[in-house]
């Protein structure tokens, strides 16, 4: 028997329910998307699990909507999609230009990696990027502790990118080792699992829930990778009230259109490109260059200023192909309800 939630340990807020009308509340239903399926999508809400196919909804809906989101159903179909408080996206892999949802509606990340060769402080400054852009807070989860020979040192090295960045290591097979993180699901929170392929996610989420939801399996031994168990978006209830969602592991994870994120994330190194004596310095050879003088100093990590720079170029360079093919998009559709308006008026015999 499927155990019913309230919309609160769902994790309604009162962003959402501001959102809706008087005459909305007596005839529709609000429910979370769960899973995404081929031929139907799951829905929590506080009459239970609930399951719309997807050949009742309209084609341009379904790419518009991401495990997390809030709807409001209406006679077992989507009568609109609530607005978000966060969304995470990236742009597609491969050379087609399209945006990609991840989820919506997340409060806390759990950015993971693990403590192995895949062990990379670019990666972590990229997804810190994407998650701080989305507004959510972070908490970097190194995996594996136990494979790892000196893990105060790969922990202090994560520390260094954010004094106030919370930074955990846990092996999940320990459950022990998870206290802290469990702590951070508390009910009503809906956390999000985010990191490579075969870094240990489902291991961890296995180990918050106390079940085994998602299938695992051991690193390669020729490159010390780890396999890529989960293919699809799914939430799932934390026995103590939170709302975990897994996604699937990014081999690739292109940024776009975050440039504050990118700032946020990198702090100190933006904080001293406006002191900088030209405001559109490039931070390589030009007099008065602060970030320049601060790398001179040694108080500014090389690497780090550049992957600030490398992630700013991405996102600016991604940004603009996706906002070109938006207005594309936009001005196909234009034309096509133009033609249909004509086509329209020519049987009328206007």
């Amino acid at each position: 028997m499927t155990k019913i939630y309230s919309l609160s340990q769902l994790g309604w807020t009162p962003f959402f329910q501001q959102q809706l009308s008087l005459e909305e509340l007596s005839y529709c239903i609000p429910a979370r998307l769960a899973g995404q399926h081929r031929g139907h999508l799951d829905f929590y809400s506080d009459q239970g699990k609930q399951r719309v196919l997807t050949s009742s909804l309209h084609s341009s809906d379904i790419p518009s909507l991401t495990v997390g989101d809030w709807v409001l159903l209406r006679d077992g179909r989507i009568d609109r999609v609530l607005e978000r408080v966060s969304l995470f996206s990236r742009r597609a892999a491969g050379e087609k230009v399209s945006e990609q949802y991840i989820c919506a509606n997340v409060d806390t990340v759990f950015i993971t990696t693990s403590l192995n060769n895949d062990f990379s402080l670019n990666r972590i400054e990229r997804y810190l990027a994407m998650v701080k852009d989305a507004g959510a807070q972070p908490t970097v989860v190194l995996t594996k502790a136990d494979l790892c020979t000196d893990v105060d040192a790969c922990v202090s090295q994560v520390q260094s990118l954010d004094p106030l960045l919370i930074v955990e290591a846990v092996n999940a097979l320990d459950v022990g080792s998870l206290a802290f993180l469990k702590s951070g699901c508390s009910a009503g929170n809906t956390v999000a699992v985010m990191g490579s392929s075969g870094v240990g996610k489902s291991t961890l989420i296995n180990g918050l829930l106390g079940e085994s939801v998602q299938n695992t399996a051991s690193i390669r031994d020729d490159d010390d990778k780890g396999r890529h168990t989960t293919v699809s978006r799914t939430l799932h209830m934390i026995p103590n009230g939170g709302v975990l969602l897994d996604t699937p592991g990014m081999r690739e994870l292109q940024l776009s259109d975050c440039e504050s994120g990118v700032n946020e994330a990198f702090a100190d190194v933006h904080s001293l490109a406006g002191q900088c004596r030209f405001s559109d310095c490039s931070h390589q050879s030009e007099k008065g260059c602060a970030v320049q003088n601060a790398l001179a100093q040694g108080s500014l990590d090389e690497r780090r200023l550049a992957n600030y720079l490398k992630l700013l170029r991405e996102q600016e360079r991604n940004g603009a192909t996706l906002a070109e093919k938006r207005a594309r998009d936009r001005s196909l559709s234009r034309h096509y309800r133009s033609s249909q308006s004509e086509a329209q008026r020519f049987k009328r015999g206007e």
